[in-house]
């Protein structure tokens, strides 16, 4: 590529002939300028000159990498010199990401998080952020592609013996499906939720991660083996529909009934279903019903009798939120989940594990705004200084930092338990403590997005350019504190378990 001096590019700086040089490239933005979204004016002021430091006032570093606009280098400035190693904003990572020792993460976990950040980066981030600003479901195309890398059997991979029987004998990073843990799952949360697109990463596996583990862990081997080898290879999707539009959380409430045939073959549903993520695109529907044994749970395949609209959130529509119906819906018998009347029991079961991975998806979501707001206000400059020299400004940064730091402590003290624990141990244990931590997760995200908003200004509020994602966050962070179980509903239930306990033990006088 061609070379040229700062006084060469200088000779272009008239209206018809423009040239630009950030990082030491040079752009030909003439033709360009009369699709600028910032008009002409802008570009035209900079014209024939070095305008770095304009640049990155204005623009986020990652659109020079757009090949719509990368077109536009003609060349580099002569002498320019290589370009040095980037450093990670402070706190942009999570603890097992920098520590230099730790007692949780081995090397498993290290080449895990790099596979599958790897594959990230390769097939989602691309077009994540476009697909979520368009409502764009995650394409069945992509889901194959996630499949075929082991992403989707890695979204479940605390539960190896499941994972090799699907036919997956390596994860990715190589990693053997037996060697896992719930380290290896918060990873692969975090690495999902860190592109910034909570709609779109919840249509990749939101509704997956809580509608297939009641099918596995309850379901009879005939239904584990017609419905889980297919969502881990990405043929099949499948969500969760439990909640109802007339009781939220509350999951006893349920509406939805399904009667037995009188041989007993089939079942016939009827009911509905209100903010079933991923129920858009979803093959199969993991389904709260009541019958005449109790609440049970039937796995309902889409078929004449299901009908799914989509619901607009305060997120991006990427992640299927739909209104399910099921009229006069016949499903045969062997879908149903375990014994009849155990439905609730295996929805709890479920909610400390799904509550746990909100507590991980959140958390890195509000990490990513302390990563945002750090990277602004170390290049934003008003008033001569840049945002990172007004005391005020780092007083909000070290608020986001340290909040969003001790949750993911104890997120991780509460991650290694569970790989201490068996699944009822975790419900017995642990119910109480995740329930506490989502309450406290979702506060700190108020926080967190009250602060960006504030380190960002204008840009906090516009759905492109600087701020977008701190944008996306201040539509997105309240469904962390609604979804899985409101945050009244959680503090109320931690408080109610730790009196269960202190009820059942002599506890000392003051």
């Amino acid at each position: 590529m061609a070379e040229f001096t700062l006084d060469e590019v200088a000779k272009h700086s008239s209206p018809t002939d423009m040239w630009i040089v950030v990082d030491g490239d040079v752009y030909d933005v003439t033709k360009f300028s009369a699709l600028h979204p910032g008009g002409h004016f802008p570009l035209a002021e900079v014209a024939g000159t070095d305008c770095t430091e304009q640049f990155y006032g204005l623009h986020r570093g990652d659109i020079l990498k757009n090949p719509r606009f990368a077109k536009l280098k003609i060349g580099t400035v002569a002498g320019k010199k290589p370009e040095q190693t980037v450093q990670e904003a402070p706190y942009a990572e999570a603890h097992g990401f920098w520590r230099k020792s730790s007692p949780y993460y081995t090397e498993s976990h290290h080449r895990f998080r790099a596979a599958i950040r790897e594959i990230m980066e390769r097939e989602v981030i691309p077009t994540a952020a476009e697909d979520d600003e368009e409502d764009s479901y995650p394409s069945p195309e992509l889901m194959l592609a996630l499949g075929k890398a082991g992403f989707i059997a890695a979204m479940f991979s605390s539960d190896g013996k499941v994972v090799k029987q699907a036919g997956f004998d390596k994860l990715p990073g190589g990693v053997d499906p037996m060697e896992v843990d719930e380290f290896h799952e918060l990873i692969l949360t975090e690495e999902v939720k860190r592109i910034g697109c909570y709609g779109f990463s919840d249509g990749l596996n939101g509704g997956l991660a809580i509608g297939l583990p009641p099918v596995y862990k309850f379901g009879s081997q005939k239904l584990i083996d017609e419905i889980v080898p297919a969502v881990f290879r990405g043929e099949k999707r499948i969500c969760l529909a439990i909640t109802e539009p007339y009781g939220g959380s509350d999951v006893a409430g349920i509406h939805t009934t399904a009667v037995k045939s009188a041989d007993g073959k089939t079942w016939t549903i009827n009911g509905v279903k209100k903010w079933i993520t991923g129920g858009m695109f979803a093959e199969y529907f993991t389904t709260l019903c009541k019958t005449d044994k109790g609440i049970t749970m039937i796995v309902v395949p889409r078929s004449a009798g299901v009908d799914t609209k989509r619901i607009k959130t305060s997120y991006s529509g990427a992640a299927g939120t739909a209104y399910v119906e099921y009229k006069d819906c016949v499903v045969p018998v062997e879908y149903t989940v375990g014994k009849e009347g155990s439905g609730f029991m295996y929805a709890m079961a479920n909610f400390n594990k799904e509550r746990w991975g909100m507590v991980a998806a959140g958390n890195r979501m509000s990490r990513l705004m302390v990563e945002e707001c750090f990277k602004w206000a170390l290049q934003r400059k008003v008033f001569g200084k840049r945002l990172i020299d007004q005391p005020v400004i780092r007083f909000k940064l070290a608020q986001m930092a340290a909040e969003v730091e001790a949750v993911h402590s104890l997120l991780e003290d509460l991650t290694y338990q569970m790989t201490q624990m068996s699944a009822k141990e975790v419900n017995s244990h642990l119910a109480g403590p995740i329930a506490l931590l989502k309450y406290q997760q979702t506060r700190v995200a108020t926080l967190v997005s009250d602060n960006a908003c504030q380190i960002f200004g204008g840009r906090a509020l516009t759905r492109t350019g600087m701020g977008q994602f701190v944008e996306k966050f201040q539509r997105s962070f309240k469904m962390q504190a609604i979804l899985g179980g409101s945050e009244e509903i959680m503090a109320d239930f931690a408080m109610r378990q730790a009196v269960k306990k202190a009820d059942g033990k002599q506890v000392a006088k003051l």
